[in-house]
């Protein structure tokens, strides 16, 4: 027995029945009889390496699996097995495909027949054990338009396509290809690419600064702007970007040149210095897993005349010299917008956490000033992320819980974008809490022998609850972020 039928990529050699491997992005993951390897070097996310072969039990199994030794096993009488142009593809297209496809981060693309054919076993692997698509929202809590959750019945779909011999089917039951795919882009061609000025050198090894740099816009009147993405070329070597809005009279680095990159002056000093605040206004972020921002009809984010963006890019070399020129795409709305989109965030800069501990707590509130509408969430942290909630605590004392990531993963930082914004009057508070794992039982954990405060480095920790709130365009920002707006809880 042998794995010919392995994926192509994971393994060339005709007698290898078992693979490690690590999955983009890192991370421990066991598909089934496939075991991921979490000890093996990370080769860069969009890569696949193999790193060990062998051949055992697991082995044996898994070339059964692959060889469909079983035929129709589990498949129900009198049915005919599920065909990928009938059944698969609308699966694939609506959970899948925004990453899986050319130019994506995904290490394979599942657009047609021909491409997801050689991972079928994969695929049913991934989701019975619901590594894919990644999700991370307890779903007691909350309901989220952008929910990538397989349901029962598609993950059943998926195992009997498998189990049945992954079977193609007519031409004539493939739905159309989705319209809206632009190479190179998570949203529709983009009216103005704002890009890096030159490629950044990032060497092989080595720690390095975060770098900035001021691009401006040359818009000569407001911009009100539906979609956004900002990505890098080389996904492999960027742990995050964050595109800041500086609007003309602006303080934010007002003394530095626009076009020429530049390391801001190191803030954090002591954990009783809080530095967590966001320094200007946010206009998006890329970091692994985290896709474009795509707001509804009658939204927008505003872009004022004569504004820069101040780019935040944090580079993680990865073995290999290599560069990157990362681009910001914007999409402008085709109507003036009625609601204004905001991103602000709880957070706690202020936490030292012991060498060790488990399951250390940070807490951070945001009070809001004026009556508003929540309508997306995005918790965020480093390798000792465990698991973080958002709750609401109204001005009559009501409670509620909106969103708990009971296993967080720092390699898929999700937005969870509500499929009903929820009214905030004035004064309601958005309550985070974290916990940090800083044991050595997490596999994650850079050194479990240190301890741990805020910090810029992915061996650092951060504890951000960023949230998207809704206003009437006319309302000025200011009205929303003012100091007083913000109460830290440590």
């Amino acid at each position: 027995m042998t794995a010919q039928m392995l994926p192509a990529g994971l393994c060339e050699k005709s007698d290898c029945l078992e693979v490690k491997w690590r999955p983009p992005g890192g991370g421990t993951q066991y598909f089934g009889d496939l075991l991921i390897d979490r000890h093996i070097r990370n080769v860069g996310r969009g890569k696949v390496e193999v790193v060990q072969c062998s051949v055992t039990g697991f082995g044996i199994l898994l070339g059964a699996a692959l060889g469909f030794a079983a035929g129709a096993r589990g498949q129900e009488p009198n049915n005919p097995p599920p065909t990928f142009t009938k059944n698969v593809a609308p699966i694939l297209q609506k959970h899948c495909q925004t990453c899986h496809r050319p130019g994506e981060a995904a290490p394979f693309s599942l657009l047609s027949y021909e491409d997801a054919r050689p991972w079928a076993v994969t695929i049913k692997m991934a989701v019975t054990q619901r590594i894919m698509p990644p999700w991370f929202a307890d779903p007691q809590y909350g309901h989220f338009a952008n929910e990538r959750s397989l349901s029962a019945d598609e993950i059943r779909t998926l195992v009997l396509w498998v189990n049945g011999g992954a079977q193609k089917g007519a031409a004539e039951d493939m739905p159309p290809a989705k319209p809206d795919f632009v190479e190179g882009w998570g949203i529709p061609a983009p009216d103005v690419v704002l890009t890096l000025p030159k490629p950044f050198p990032v060497p092989a090894a080595g720690v390095i600064d975060y770098q900035y740099v001021i691009v401006p816009t040359g818009f000569t009147e407001d911009k009100w702007v539906q979609m956004l993405e900002v990505r890098p070329t080389d996904r492999a070597v960027v742990h995050h970007i964050i595109a800041y809005l500086r609007e003309p009279g602006s303080n934010y680095f007002k003394d530095q040149k626009p076009g020429v990159f530049f390391t801001a002056p190191p803030r954090k000093v002591d954990e009783k210095t809080d530095t967590s605040a966001l320094p200007s206004d946010f206009l998006v972020g890329y970091a692994p897993g985290q896709p474009a921002e795509i707001l509804h009809p009658g939204e927008g984010k505003l872009i004022k005349a004569g504004s820069d963006i101040v780019f935040e890019v944090h580079y993680t070399p990865n073995g290999k010299l290599t560069t990157d020129q990362t681009r910001l795409g914007l999409v402008f709305a085709k109507t003036l917008p009625k609601e204004r989109v905001l991103t602000l965030s709880a957070s706690n800069g202020t936490f030292k956490i012991p060498p060790g501990d488990p399951n250390y707590k940070v807490d951070a509130t945001f009070e809001v000033r004026k009556d508003v509408r929540l309508v997306a969430l995005h918790p965020h942290m480093h390798a000792r992320g465990k698991s973080f909630e958002y709750r609401l605590v109204f001005p009559d004392g009501k409670k509620e819980t909106i969103l708990s990531v009971p296993v967080f993963n720092w390699h898929w930082q999700l937005w969870y974008n509500l499929t009903d914004p929820i009214d905030l009057p004035q004064g309601t508070k958005i309550e985070c809490t974290a916990h940090f794992d800083n044991s050595a039982n997490n596999p994650e954990n850079p050194d479990p022998t240190k301890s741990v405060i805020w910090g810029q480095q992915s061996w650092d920790e951060m504890m951000v609850g960023f949230f998207n709130l809704e206003f009437d365009a006319r309302m000025s920002s200011k009205e929303l972020t003012a100091a007083e707006g913000a109460v830290h809880v440590h």
